[in-house]
């Protein structure tokens, strides 16, 4: 069996809304040395039936069957995958273009060694798929794992990882694994390559953003174990004044 460039990863259930535009967008890539491997939690809607009639059949494998979660599911997912690089792309969110798989392959072939990440920028996009805003945390140009103590400043759907650094995802984090996860890829990682480009549009309203409380006490713990709990306090301690700060400035008058 021949080994894809790519595997890019769906975890889906009960995604009929919205598995469809993520489905459209993989298949609709120039690039096409992929696979494309989607993980069900046993839809009991209509994804399943979405999936089995999206374009881009020849490259898709499917499995349906219960999980214990979306990182459970995304660990399937990893162990299913042959590609050299990994992508996850959940239902809802897509490339950003037709074109954004073949930057990330002319950024690899282009780069002086082989990378662990090959990241880009990513932009929100609402329910339906429309554009929101530039997500909030801006990628920079320079990656590295001290740039991870602000947050998850690249976005999960906005990297490639090489399948070679990737570990399975820990799945005592409800919330924030995709965090955590990366954190190990960086440490792992000989190489971070930017592309100065928008390479995904991610939905807003995922399951973290459903449970923001618990996913950023969640986070908490995971920076103060890896950078420490006196930094990491002293660091929130500042990003709350700050966001106290906007939203005084940003408080229209009466």
């Amino acid at each position: 069996m021949t080994t894809p460039l790519f595997s890019i990863i769906t975890v889906c259930y009960n995604a009929a809304d919205t598995v469809g535009r993520t489905l459209s967008s993989v298949a609709s890539q120039s690039f096409t040395d992929y696979e494309h491997i989607v993980v069900d939690g046993a839809s009991t809607d209509a994804t399943l039936s979405i999936i089995a009639s999206a374009d881009g059949a020849e490259r898709r494998k499917v499995i349906s069957e219960p999980d214990r979660g979306i990182y459970d599911a995304m660990n399937k997912g990893l162990h299913m995958a042959r590609g050299r690089y990994l992508i996850f792309m959940n239902a809802g969110d897509k490339f950003h273009a037709h074109a954004t798989l073949a930057a990330y392959a002319d950024a690899l072939a282009a780069a002086p060694q082989e990378p662990g990440i090959v990241y880009g920028r990513t932009d929100l996009v609402d329910d339906e798929g429309r554009y929101i805003a530039p997500r909030h945390l801006i990628a920079p140009p320079r990656l590295t794992f001290a740039d991870f103590a602000r947050g998850m400043v690249v976005c999960h759907q906005a990297m490639a990882v090489a399948r070679s650094i990737a570990p399975d995802y820990d799945t005592s984090y409800r919330f924030s694994a995709d965090y955590e996860w990366c954190l190990r890829c960086l440490q792992r990682s000989p190489l971070n390559v930017y592309i100065d480009l928008v390479v995904a549009d991610y939905l807003s309203e995922g399951a973290t953003t459903a449970h923001r409380r618990a996913s950023l006490a969640e986070r908490l713990r995971i920076m103060s174990r890896y950078y420490g709990w006196g930094p990491t306090l002293l660091r929130h301690a500042g990003f709350a004044v700050r966001f106290i700060r906007n939203r005084f400035t940003l408080k229209p008058s009466n």
